[in-house]
């Protein structure tokens, strides 16, 4: 490690995650959690040429509000460029989270999940770029990129380009649980969305001459259960998971549903299997569609489109970015653990443009739950590890 290297504030550390963890930032609605970074960052003597947004909002549509954060600082020592990210987004069940201290951890007060999934990672990043600026410690060109809509499929990270982050040696992605692990593969995802189509009928008159798309539905996750393709998945060629997480339709009680709208995802590590599974599921809706008929055998049909979100990846364990974090990581007294991941994470797609990167944990725990919660010890060595990578990097790595 660098002579002149350091330790973050500890209290800076602490205060930057409870004031992040305060604001409402729900996938599409980054913004103010963005303009918190910024603000900090500019405060602590960011010029403000570094920072930028992108317009991945606007790829993404859906009515996103803010694009990526990307902040560029030059180096004091030519080196290859370094990458650090982080997402700025939550899930639904963090609405209304109130960050409370109880012990050596931080949780939700109320029903709510607490938002450390990612504020954790983004209070960690912030915290490490704080120290290299207050500190004046040397380090090579780097990149602190804060990603949006990672929790609606890795939308930023799909949406940003090596070019605009200045086409970083290799990267470091902070989203995750345990400070000492190096997650080094993660799984990929197919996000699809099922249209079924049946037959209004008024359903107290004539219900025979209805076909319910209600029972198309039910009919096709029951051929799911019992084909094993449903929730997790052990198959002789594959293992991999399913969930449908959105169901809307029907207007009234007294008219045979004739539409019905699902949404649902398919995951695995292995590309061939995902495909497989994907493919099935829509088979068992094509199938039922056809087993569902009113009294003059009218069935009806489905529209299945199939969303590709990311394609799982595996980083080999010699790779110079493991080796790399894992010798920096033993410099601090951690022991670490390479891990794969079941969850998608934006290091699949930062790799994908050609940036190998790996994920830290950052002390959170038991994400889109309400029993989330964040170790203190752990995501304060986390921001230790962070800025450690930086300030230690790029001495001995070639130039992307």
């Amino acid at each position: 490690m660098n002579k002149r290297s350091s330790t973050i504030r500890k209290e800076l550390a602490l205060a930057n995650l409870m004031d992040l963890l305060k604001i409402g930032g729900l996938s599409g609605h980054e913004a103010a959690v963005a303009g918190y970074v910024a603000r900090s960052l500019r405060k602590a003597g960011a010029k403000k040429h570094w920072i930028t947004c992108d317009n991945a909002h606007k790829k993404i549509g859906c009515g996103f509000e803010a694009g990526n954060l990307i902040v560029k600082f030059p180096g004091t020592h030519r080196a290859a460029r370094l990458l650090f990210s982080a997402h700025l987004d939550t899930v639904p069940l963090c609405r209304g989270a109130v960050p409370i201290r109880r012990g050596h951890r931080i949780v939700a007060k109320g029903e709510t999940a607490l938002g450390g999934d990612n504020r954790a990672g983004v209070a960690c990043l912030l915290t490490a770029a704080q120290a290299l600026m207050q500190d004046d410690l040397p380090h090579p060109p780097l990149t602190f990129l804060f990603t949006v809509g990672e929790e609606l499929g890795l939308a930023g990270a799909r949406h940003v380009s090596a070019r605009a982050l200045g086409y970083p040696a290799m990267g470091f992605n902070f989203d995750g649980g345990n400070s000492g692990d190096i997650i080094v593969g993660a799984v990929g995802a197919d996000r699809w969305e099922i249209e079924v189509f049946g037959l209004s009928a008024h359903a107290g008159v004539c219900p025979e001459r209805g076909v319910s798309a209600a029972l198309i539905a039910g009919e096709a996750l029951s051929l799911m259960k019992k084909r094993s393709l449903w929730g997790k998945i052990k198959h002789q060629h594959g293992r991999g998971t399913s969930n449908i997480g959105i169901i809307r339709g029907g207007e009234a009680t007294n008219q045979v549903l004739d539409r019905l709208y699902l949404k649902g995802e398919s995951r695995s590590h292995d590309l061939k299997f995902l495909s497989t599974l994907t493919s099935r599921i829509e088979q068992c809706f094509v199938e039922a569609a056809h087993s569902v008929t009113n009294d003059q055998g009218k069935h009806g049909y489905i529209q299945f489109t199939l969303h590709r979100n990311y394609e799982p990846y595996r980083l080999d364990p010699t790779a110079p970015v493991v080796a790399y974090t894992a010798s920096v990581m033993r410099a601090l007294g951690f022991k670490p653990k390479m891990q794969i991941s079941d969850g998608g994470l934006d290091s699949s797609c930062l790799t994908a443009k050609g940036i190998p990167t790996v994920t830290l944990g950052s002390g959170n725990h038991m994400p889109h739950h309400p029993g989330e919660y964040i170790a203190v010890k752990e995501y304060l060595d986390a921001c230790n590890l962070a800025l450690a990578l930086a300030a230690s990097g790029g001495k001995g790595l070639c130039r992307a």
